[in-house]
């Protein structure tokens, strides 16, 4: 599989095992945060630095990052995961503002399966002013069983503490 640059990215199948991820490594957004690279940053505070990113599906296509440096959201701490959760809106609401898109995908991938390519959690601000401009992709749905669904809510919902 190639990602946007062109070269291979890791793969992974069920037939390898359970996966995961190996500790934290350098990453691109790790140097970007040192500041050993350079940026078009848009935001930062003590917990959030966003940039545009250099590669963009469509202008003002900015990626938002935690500065605890994790690979997947479910590593995130409760704190940086609500830090990241006030800045999203204040940060879409002012790509609407400047690019004139009225719409825009948010995106956020956990894992090579789910087309990570940097493996420091980081979310996708993709503005959408065109059907062929920002993020293009088909969606292959399923239908949810009721039975298999209220099997799964109740465990999500013990899982949860609930």
């Amino acid at each position: 599989m190639k990602g946007r640059s062109g070269k291979a990215q890791p793969t992974w199948s069920a037939a390898l095992g359970p996966y995961k991820l190996r500790p934290m490594a350098d990453t691109i957004f790790s140097k970007i945060l040192r500041g050993d690279i350079p940026c078009h940053k848009v935001y930062e505070d003590d917990l959030v630095f966003a940039f545009l990113d250099i590669g963009p599906l469509s202008f003002g296509h900015t990626l938002v990052i935690p500065k605890e440096e994790v690979a997947t959201l479910d590593q995130l701490s409760d704190e940086t995961a609500a830090a990241m959760g006030r800045v999203l809106p204040r940060l879409c609401r002012a790509i609407k503002a400047v690019t004139g898109a009225e719409q825009f995908n948010v995106l956020q991938n956990n894992g090579p399966m789910a087309h990570q390519a940097v493996f420091h959690v980081h979310f996708h601000i993709i503005p959408k002013p065109s059907v062929d401009r920002g993020l293009v992709m088909e969606w292959s749905s399923t239908k949810l069983d009721p039975d298999e669904g209220a099997r799964l809510a109740t465990a999500l919902n013990k899982e949860m503490g609930g």
